[in-house]
């Protein structure tokens, strides 16, 4: 299981959103942006923030890092490195199924990421058997897009999946999402699209954007 950040609501928990960091950073980066959000005082959404596994990275000339995978090339077709990604969202999987045993159901779960987060994100939603709340993909892309045909699930075919990208984004390209974007839609999936003038990074509009999209996705939970 991955070691996390776990943040609870003042009443029992009803729903969650499972929010996964960028390259090098871990759960404590973003755990700060509840408070931001400005969510009703009586929400009842348990907030997840997982640390990735220490790895080498090779593009860091092997140093060790939080890393949901390598990378070996600034390419962006073939900057994830398919094994990696595939190993994390197994990881990923375990924090939703510990979820499920918990009673909370998959329709109550939103899965967020940035970055690397965002890939393993993408990557998990597309190809699982269950039925998210909603997915959101901040300053992301896709490993191996031309495979989805093949491994996509219908599950989420109508669960919004909501693109964020900063306008000068110097790390991901922002043609990259709008790539990731159309191949999702080519493949019948259900997305979103908002664009900030911001580098690799979040803004505060975007926060205000996220809570809102939030409570939109979770509105049972945030009466």
């Amino acid at each position: 299981m991955l070691d996390a950040i776990t943040l609870e609501p003042n009443q029992t928990a009803t729903a969650c959103v499972i929010w996964l960091h960028g390259l090098g950073d871990s759960g404590a980066g973003f755990a700060p942006i509840v408070p931001e959000l400005n969510l009703p005082n009586q929400h009842r959404v348990r907030f997840i923030f997982p640390h990735a596994p220490i790895c080498p990275v090779t593009l860091n000339q092997g140093q060790r890092m939080r890393a949901w995978y390598d990378i070996k090339t600034m390419d962006l077709a073939n900057r994830a490195d398919e094994v990696g990604v595939v190993e994390s969202v197994e990881l990923v999987n375990g924090l939703i199924a510990e979820q499920l045993a918990l009673g909370i159901t998959a329709e109550q779960i939103v899965i967020a990421g940035f970055s690397q987060g965002g890939v393993v994100a993408l990557h998990l939603a597309c190809r699982s058997q269950h039925t998210f709340a909603g997915v959101l993909a901040m300053s992301t892309y896709l490993c191996q897009g031309n495979k989805l045909g093949q491994e996509k699930t219908p599950a989420n075919l109508n669960t919004p999946i909501a693109f964020q990208h900063g306008q000068y984004d110097e790390v991901v390209p922002m043609q990259a999402a709008k790539q990731a974007r159309q191949t999702l839609q080519e493949h019948g999936f259900n997305t979103q699209w908002q664009v900030y003038p911001m580098p690799h990074s979040v803004c505060h509009k975007q926060i205000a954007d996220i809570s809102q999209w939030l409570q939109q996705r979770l509105a049972s939970a945030m009466q």
